[in-house]
């Protein structure tokens, strides 16, 4: 095939690709959302999220983290840090409230939420970021992988950084079900059709062992349950006597065949409804 014909095929594909975005007005937000194709992160004015305060039954959780956050964001040296544990106890919700807790006191930090399908597009992300006269804490929730899933590579981009090591403006944060990402019967069956068990699943295992802070969320039990819906109708100025709250929050968690902050939340936000309160 002659050069000219290979210089055509390239600018073909060159004008096929979407243009970047332009350029990002870091000072525009505390917060982002990392698109691709084209490239760009998005500024989000509101984010969706509850006080550090409402958090009930974390605490240990709440206070290492917002104290690594408070590191990173004062200049000195903070973990990269995996949240794992039961569904709806508020992970998630624990790095966004240490965040607005973080700028509450004054301090810039940013955070970049990166959905899991784009993260082989981190490097290019960190490229951008490594430039800015900023801070990020990168935001991927519930994140895991498949036995075929190769995205995990490009995760490591951000923990190890690679042969630019990662900007020492940038943090990440993830939330998942699985301690070690990817499913246990996964892990097992690797490893018993494994030539060599021991080194099978190491390296998608081993992922997990770069955060330096794994962070456990466990079912929560009754008492925090109802304390959770107590927080939200003291804060939300909603007048329910214990009796009734703890009759209705119980009948609701047997209703859903679950405990949890999140199940917690959608009975008061029932509540909240049928007293006619905008949440």
């Amino acid at each position: 095939m002659s050069g000219e014909l290979w210089r055509r095929m390239a600018e073909a594909l060159e004008r096929m690709a979407p243009p970047p975005g332009p350029a990002p007005n870091i000072g525009s937000a505390d917060a982002f959302l990392w698109h691709v194709a084209p490239d760009r992160l998005q500024p989000v004015q509101k984010v969706n999220r509850v006080d550090l305060s409402l958090l009930v039954g974390i605490d240990r959780a709440r206070d290492i983290l917002r104290e690594n956050t408070l590191q990173f964001a004062r200049g000195f040296a903070a973990n990269n840090a995996l949240l794992w544990g039961a569904r709806g106890m508020g992970k998630s919700s624990l790095v966004k409230a240490v965040h607005a807790d973080i700028v509450g006191q004054g301090l810039t930090l940013k955070l970049v939420e990166v959905q899991r399908e784009d993260l082989p597009s981190i490097g290019r992300l960190l490229h951008h970021l490594r430039e800015a006269d900023a801070r990020f804490v990168l935001f991927c929730d519930d994140l895991s992988f498949s036995h075929d899933d190769e995205h995990y590579k490009s995760l490591k981009a951000v923990l190890d950084g690679g042969i630019e090591g990662r900007p020492e403006n940038v943090i990440f944060y993830a939330t998942s079900n699985r301690r070690h990402l990817m499913p246990r019967d996964m892990i097992e069956n690797e490893r018993g059709s494994a030539i060599n068990p021991s080194e099978a699943t190491e390296e998608k295992v081993s992922l997990s062992d770069r955060f330096g802070l794994w962070l456990g969320f466990h079912s929560c039990s009754q008492d925090e349950y109802l304390a959770m819906i107590r927080g939200y109708c003291d804060a939300y100025e909603i007048e329910i006597d214990d009796a009734t709250l703890r009759s209705e929050a119980i009948e609701w968690q047997q209703t859903r065949g679950a405990r949890s902050g999140r199940v917690a939340w959608q009975y008061f936000t029932d509540l909240a409804g049928r007293r006619g309160v905008t949440l």
